[in-house]
Parts: C-alpha cells; structure tokens; sequence
C-alpha cells in the first residue's frame, strides 16, 4: 500500500528504542524522514547511525522533555534543518509505578511530568508546522487508562489525559485539516516492558501469566504491529481517520480473558 509518506518530516518522542524505535524504522520505509526525540545518548546514536546506514535522512536530537525548554528547542531545531514538520508521534513515557499508597503527591506531580506535560508541550511547540502542512499526531496511550492496573496512580491518569486530549486536539484542530489519533497498547515487550519484568522474583512465571490472559495467541504484541498503525494513522491513507482511540492488544482490552 502506498501510504504518501514520501519525505514527509516525522517527529517520534522516545523514539530510540521500543515502540518508538519501531515507529522510526516503519516511517523510513515508507519514504518519511524521522527524527528521534530522546534523552538517551547511546540509543539515539545507535538509530541515528542505522537509519543513515539504510540510506535514511533521518536524525537523532537529545532533549530533556520533561523541561520545556528543551522541547521547544527540539522543535525549533527539526524546523531549522528540514523547514516542516509534517506529522508528530507523542510516544516517550515510563510507567513509573507511583501509586496512591507507595506514592507521594510529589513523586504523582513528578510522573505526570515525566508522562503528559511533554504531550501538550510537543503538540504546541509543532503546531504551527502542522498548520502549514496539515499534518497529524499520534499518541500513544496505555490499556492502564482502560482497565487500571494497580499501583501506578501517575501514568494511569497520565495516559488517560492522553486519550481525552486526543479528542480535545481532535476537535480544535479541524479547522487546520489536523488529524489525531492515539494508540492504545497493552502488553508489548519492549526494553522498559523487560525491565519491569525483570524486578518479579520469577520473572518467567510472571511473563507466563501476562501470556495467559492475552486472547489472540496468548503472545505479547510486537513493536512493528504498534508502528503499522502508527504509520496508517499518519499518512494519507488514514485522511478521514481523527479523534479516534485504536486498540493494537490482542483483544486484552475488549474481549473476555477467560477465553481459551
């Protein structure tokens, strides 16, 4: 499928590794040019160096975006060098596990920073791009803002701001031609997902557990099948698609887990 990403500028928070990463790669083989927002130095190299190595005018730019500063220099920084900003992909975040009992109001302030301020930050520092070239966002939510989890009281709330703020975004934007969507997640294994695994006694019997109550195929999802959507979502074969929440999760969600 064509999908009219030719050149087009692509922003991707966190997109050195995991989804983000993904999402980088899937938008190069459709001809965009991705750009990687993200802290991480040794990661943002790494992909810069591989998208360069696959022929791909795409570029890495360190940013701190819990400081908003740094998210509008990022900003200003893609505009300077490509002159557009075409589509912008929120995705950076970590679940945080800052609950209501282990928690304290400080650390819930703390991971709202550090998993929704930067949203709005990102979104209105590319709004003015986006305008000239009728461009989209994508969020990445999380199944945490649907189903609750347990325990992570800051990127629950977090991620389900990301979803109301898609379809606020989605409402004030329709005087620009500005689509957006967000992606719901649920359990896709990503180094921060392996991480979080890896603080369980038995990290294998808890891995097994997860498995068991995702009904297609009893299988995480993999990072490609989140940037598919993604890229869809961005180009123009999605250009009556806005406001939308799309759930990429084997059916975890919506259908019955007792399912066998």
């Amino acid at each position: 499928m064509h999908l009219q990403l030719e050149n087009k500028v692509v922003l991707i928070t966190g997109g050195a590794k995991g989804i983000g990463a993904a999402i980088a790669y899937a938008s190069a083989q459709e001809g965009a040019v991705p750009v990687v927002i993200d802290r991480d130095s040794e990661a943002g190299r790494k992909i810069e160096q591989e998208l360069i190595s696959r022929g791909v005018n795409g570029k890495w730019i360190e940013a701190e975006l819990s400081d908003t500063e740094s998210s509008r220099n990022a900003v200003e920084a893609v505009a300077e060098k490509y002159g557009r900003i075409d589509a912008l992909v929120n995705n950076a975040g970590v679940n945080d596990r800052v609950g209501l009992e282990q928690g304290s109001p400080r650390e819930y302030r703390l991971s709202l920073e550090k998993n929704l301020f930067h949203y709005f930050d990102m979104a209105h520092f590319c709004l003015p791009y986006l305008k000239k070239s009728r461009g989209a966002i994508v969020n990445i939510a999380s199944k945490t803002a649907i189903t609750g989890q347990g325990g992570t009281s800051g990127y629950a709330s977090a991620k389900g701001a990301v979803l109301a703020l898609t379809r606020e975004w989605a409402a004030e934007l329709l005087p620009y031609g500005i689509r957006v969507n967000a992606i719901v997640p649920a359990e896709v294994m990503t180094p921060l997902y392996q991480q979080w695994l890896s603080s369980f006694p038995d990290p294998e019997e808890k891995l097994k557990k997860i498995l068991s109550k995702i009904p297609l195929d009893a299988r995480m999802t993999e990072p490609a099948e989140i940037a598919g959507v993604a890229v869809f979502l961005l180009s123009g074969k999605a250009a009556h698609i806005t406001g939308q929440h799309w759930f990429v999760d084997g059916g975890y969600v919506h259908l019955d887990r007792a399912l066998t």
